[in-house]
């Protein structure tokens, strides 16, 4: 089972050169890219001053916007416009160079993320997918063109929902359970408001669409994208809060169809599926699969990239960026009662592939926390533009939207 680690192995074998925004990717053989990450410290000016980060050598590291609410999950259009969903209610559009946003909906259920479909936009709030038409560089949606597409279960704890169009064409959500141990399951045996806890996908084939489950038992999975290489679905998965500072890792987990990865019943303790007994009721299946990769307990896990051939550099060719949070828990407990310099410290990791498998965690950006615990900016978002830059967004501390760019061949 893999774990984070900084030990980088192998080399990359050959560079793609980005030929300009918005140009496309440039071909190469598909390979998967696990070269060396080598680290420089980058001097970053925002809003509140200076600020030290560290990046992959040949990379820049751009504040692009300030001026965004809580900004979530990012998506970008075929034309190069870029959304973002937010805590604020707003759902953010941006276009090329990105550092101005304008507002293209605003809403009251908490519109976490966006995604885009021949015409259509669907927004995943916490009590349904909507969906209204949209063409490429519409700068508004009203309210009232927004239609609900199916409901999806409330209440409190995890109230986020992600929305994405996988490479088949459907319409894939995520939601997690309520709290720690609450008994929810995806399955109809369950009430309504008590199926979640994984990702559904969009049955479109009857006249009214109904979500069907596609994967279950985890207990809140913001981020979910395919490898490209094996169009398969991986998850990263905040695990539970009870078990104190060290277990259990949060996991990034391969999602086939119908796959159950445990929680509440069963947690990974990183070699063995071990029952939770904080949740009474019978396990509905014992077949819980461990993940394939795992982050250090209690750091937040938000949305995943994978990056395409082209985008970046080819070291990171099939590889999955992961935006990683940070703790509230703090050393001994996991209470709030300990230092805050104890805290998981917010960062960007690199889940690295070859022949279609997960092989190990690296860093990709780290200086968000200071030694005394102050964090300057928390990842949440992450997306890969049509420029093969990396974008993401931080909603707390700085609010904003950020971009990792590569400087050009002769700088790697």
């Amino acid at each position: 089972m893999l774990t984070i680690n900084n030990t980088c192995l192998g080399k990359y074998l050959h560079l793609i050169v980005l030929t300009g925004l918005f140009s496309g990717y440039v071909y190469s053989p598909a390979f998967a890219g696990t070269g060396t990450i080598k680290a420089i410290t980058q001097q970053l000016s925002t809003p509140a001053g200076r600020v030290e980060i560290s990046i992959p050598k040949g990379y820049t590291l751009d504040l692009l916007s300030s001026n965004l609410r809580s900004p979530r999950l990012i998506n970008f259009a075929e034309n190069g416009d870029l959304f973002i969903g937010s805590r604020s209610g707003a759902v953010y559009r941006l276009q090329p160079p990105y550092t101005e946003a304008d507002i293209l909906v605003s809403l009251n259920d908490y519109p976490h993320s966006v995604a885009l479909r021949q015409g259509e936009m669907f927004i995943a709030q916490t009590h349904g997918l909507y969906r209204a038409p949209y063409l490429p560089g519409q700068d508004r949606i009203k309210q009232q063109d927004l239609q609900l597409v199916a409901k999806l279960p409330g209440g409190p704890g995890h109230n986020s929902r992600t929305v994405r169009i996988g490479p088949d064409g459907k319409v894939y959500v995520s939601l997690g359970i309520a709290g720690n141990c609450s008994d929810q399951y995806l399955d109809p045996s369950y009430p309504f408001e008590d199926r979640r806890g994984g990702v559904l996908v969009l049955d479109e084939s009857q006249l009214r669409p109904v979500f069907r489950t596609f994967a279950s038992g985890l207990r809140n999975p913001v981020g979910f994208d395919w490898q490209p290489d094996t169009d398969i679905m991986y998850a990263s998965n905040n695990g539970p809060d009870h078990l104190g500072y060290e277990q259990p890792p949060e996991y990034f987990s391969k999602l086939i169809p119908q796959s159950f990865h445990g929680m509440p019943w069963f947690w990974f303790d990183g070699t063995k599926m071990v029952r939770d007994h904080c949740v009474g009721s019978t396990p509905p299946r014992i077949d819980a699969n461990p993940p394939v990769a795992t982050f250090p307990a209690r750091n937040a896990p938000m949305a995943v990239a994978f990056v395409p051939n082209g985008a970046m550099d080819e070291r990171f060719r099939g590889d999955a960026i992961v935006a990683l949070h940070g703790s509230w828990a703090t050393q001994p407990t996991g209470g709030f009662s300990g230092e805050p310099k104890s805290r998981r410290e917010p960062k960007l990791v690199v889940v690295r592939f070859e022949d279609g498998q997960a092989v190990r965690v690296d860093d990709l950006l780290t200086g968000f926390q200071s030694s005394n615990g102050d964090r300057w900016a928390r990842p949440v978002g992450v997306a890969i533009g049509p420029d093969g830059a990396l974008y993401f967004t931080s909603d707390s501390g700085l609010e904003g939207l950020f971009r990792l760019r590569r400087n050009g061949l002769n700088s790697l």
